[in-house]
């Protein structure tokens, strides 16, 4: 029950970047652009999106076994790659939300600890020698 809470929490805080889909507005309090071209806006309010769907598999994983560790692997390579994409560079990092440089480091973690869990909790499927 405390892995399901904890999947839902880090799957709601992950899509939230999918706000600006219906506030481009929050790309400002977000990434720090103030009036951004409008292909920048299209592409950030695209991630936002994609997102959203990644929230949504770690829920999915949160309730349906099978799409756990699947779920939990995607969002650490995805959010991994963002901070070594973006905290690398002083510049960026100072621009970057305190949600991004704190939550997703979190996220990584808890996720990796769930990805162990999962599979000490899981059956052998080794064959026996």
């Amino acid at each position: 029950m405390k892995m399901r809470v904890i999947l839902t929490i880090v799957g709601v805080i992950t899509a939230t970047p999918a706000l600006a889909l219906f506030w481009p507005g929050l790309l400002e309090s977000s990434y720090g652009l103030v009036d951004p071209d409008r292909m920048t806006t299209a592409l950030l309010q695209h991630r936002g999106l994609l997102q959203a769907a990644l929230g949504a598999a770690i829920i999915w994983g949160a309730f349906y076994l099978p799409a756990r560790v699947p779920a939990a692997a995607t969002a650490i390579i995805t959010k991994t790659v963002f901070l070594a994409l973006t905290v690398v560079d002083s510049g960026m990092r100072a621009d970057m939300n305190l949600i991004s440089l704190v939550f997703d480091p979190i996220a990584i973690v808890i996720l990796a600890v769930v990805i162990v869990l999962h599979l000490r909790a899981a059956p052998s499927t080794a064959a026996p020698a």
